[in-house]
């Protein structure tokens, strides 16, 4: 299994970055999809996670604030991050379980003041 994330970036506080991930080498796909990350000095944490019928479930601290979306057929998982605070930056990793974790190799936000 290997996960390919795209997106990341400096934004300022307020804007909007769009996160994306490819996940291969399932014959079966995947059944959920989550993205999470890790602070300067923090534990990794959930960020959002989907499952392959489409429920979701997301940290308290980006409800409302950020979407998770995928595409079974492309084996792709989204997550649309809008309103950004300096607090989300951090290094975020796509992950997905088939048999143990697998990660995606991070991809830096970083969001200003």
């Amino acid at each position: 299994v290997q996960l390919q994330a795209f997106g990341g970036g400096f934004v300022q506080a307020g804007g909007s970055l769009r996160l994306s991930c490819a996940a291969s080498g399932s014959p079966f796909g995947f059944n959920n999809m989550a993205w999470y990350r890790q602070g300067p000095g923090k534990q990794r944490e959930l960020v959002a996670m989907i499952t392959r019928i489409g429920l979701t479930n997301y940290a308290d601290s980006v409800r409302g604030r950020f979407t998770i979306s995928r595409d079974n057929a492309k084996n792709t998982v989204n997550l649309q991050m809008n309103s950004l605070k300096p607090e989300d930056t951090a290094v975020y990793y796509c992950h997905v379980s088939v048999g143990r974790d697998y990660w995606g190799q991070g991809t830096q936000v970083t969001v200003s003041s």
